[in-house]
C-alpha cells in the first residue's frame, strides 16, 4: 500500500523487500537506494569494480558473468544502467557504446533469471520515451508503437533484451521522461542558464517534453515494487508540457527571463545529432501508473518548480 511519499512508507505495514540493484551509481540509482533503505528494505548492489561493503556483489556484463547466487533470495531486480545519451557527440563508437551498455546488461540479467529455479519475482528494467522517437502532438500511451530514429531503435532492443525472463517473472520497462531534480540529470546544464536569464525555447519550443520530478520517479518505482503491474510503463508527470512552457516555467521560477530561443541548428552544431533529438515531440502520459491509483506529489510543472526553486 502507498501512501504520499518513499520517506512515509513505514516497514511496518508491508513486508520488507530485498532487491538487487545495478546501475546505482546514477543519480535514479542513488535516489533509489536511500528511498529502499529509507522504508527499511535490504538492498544488495551489482558492481563492476571489487566489492567494499557486505551489500555489494561483483558481476561483469562485457564478460557475460553474473553469479545467479547474488540473486538468490532477493524479491526484486532493478537495473538502470546506461551510458549516458547527451555525454558525447554521436559517433559510430558511442552509438555502439549507447546500445550496448544497455542490451549487454540487460540480456545477462534476463538469461541468469530465465536459469534460476526460483529467481526473483520482480524486475524493474530502465528505458526511455525515447522509444516513441519524433510524434508531434500525438497523445501517447503505453499501447503506442515504437517510433524511428536512433533512440528508439535503442529503447526497442533494450526492451526486447528482457524477453528471455519474462515468462519466469513480472518485467517492468520503465519508460521513463526527463527527470527533474535540483540535484542534476537533465537540469544540469539549463538550470545555471535560467539562472543567469539566458535560456529559452529549444527550436520553435513547440515539441511535448514529458518531464517528471525525481522525487516522482523514485515513489513510482517503489509503488510498482510493490504493484502487479507488468510491462511498459511511462514514468511522466500526467501534464505534458511544451518545451517552451517548461523553460517559462523554470525561469518564472528563479525569477528570470526565458526569451532567447536557440535554433535547431545550433543545436545540431553544438551537440550533433543528439542536438537533434531535443526538439523530437513526446507526449507521453503515464496511464498504466494512474491506472494502477498512484499519486503524484508533483503532477503540474508548477508544482515541479515550486519544488526546484
Amino acid at each position: 500500500m502507498r501512501t504520499t511519499s518513499a520517506s512515509t512508507r513505514a516497514a511496518t505495514y508491508r513486508d520488507l523487500m530485498d532487491v538487487v540493484v545495478a546501475g546505482s551509481h546514477g543519480l535514479l540509482g542513488n535516489a533509489l537506494l536511500e528511498a529502499l533503505r529509507a522504508r527499511g528494505d535490504r538492498v544488495r548492489r551489482l558492481v563492476r569494480r571489487q566489492p567494499q561493503t557486505d551489500s555489494e556483489r561483483q558481476w561483469d556484463p562485457a564478460s557475460g558473468d553474473l553469479d545467479p547466487r547474488h540473486l538468490d533470495g532477493a524479491h526484486a531486480v532493478v537495473n538502470l544502467g546506461g551510458a549516458g545519451v547527451g555525454d558525447h557527440l554521436w559517433t559510430a563508437g558511442y552509438k555502439r557504446t549507447v546500445l550496448e551498455s544497455r542490451t549487454g546488461p540487460t540480456s545477462l540479467i534476463a538469461e541468469t533469471l530465465n536459469s534460476m529455479s526460483e529467481p526473483p519475482p520482480v524486475w524493474l528494467q530502465a528505458s526511455a520515451v525515447g522509444y516513441y522517437g519524433d510524434r508531434g502532438d500525438t497523445v501517447l500511451t503505453e499501447d503506442a508503437g515504437p517510433g524511428d530514429g536512433f533512440l528508439a531503435g535503442v529503447c526497442e532492443r533494450w526492451e526486447a533484451a528482457t524477453s528471455p525472463a519474462e515468462q519466469k517473472v513480472r518485467v517492468v520497462n520503465l519508460r521513463t521522461g526527463i527527470v527533474l531534480s535540483p540535484e542534476g540529470g537533465a537540469l544540469a546544464r539549463l538550470l545555471p542558464l535560467v539562472r543567469l536569464g539566458v535560456a529559452g525555447p529549444l527550436g520553435d519550443g513547440r515539441q511535448f517534453w514529458p518531464w517528471i520530478t525525481l522525487a516522482d520517479v523514485v515513489d513510482a518505482m517503489l509503488h510498482l515494487l510493490d504493484s502487479d503491474v507488468s510491462g511498459p510503463v511511462n514514468m511522466t508527470a500526467p501534464e505534458p508540457v511544451r518545451n517552451r512552457e517548461l523553460t517559462s516555467a523554470l525561469a518564472e521560477g528563479f525569477h528570470r527571463p526565458a526569451v532567447l530561443p536557440v535554433p535547431e541548428l545550433a543545436l545540431r552544431v553544438a551537440l550533433g545529432e543528439f542536438g537533434g533529438t531535443l526538439t523530437d515531440s513526446q507526449r507521453a502520459v503515464p496511464r498504466a501508473l494512474l491506472a494502477d491509483g498512484f499519486t503524484f506529489t508533483h503532477p503540474s510543472v508548477s508544482d515541479a518548480v515550486a519544488w526546484l526553486v
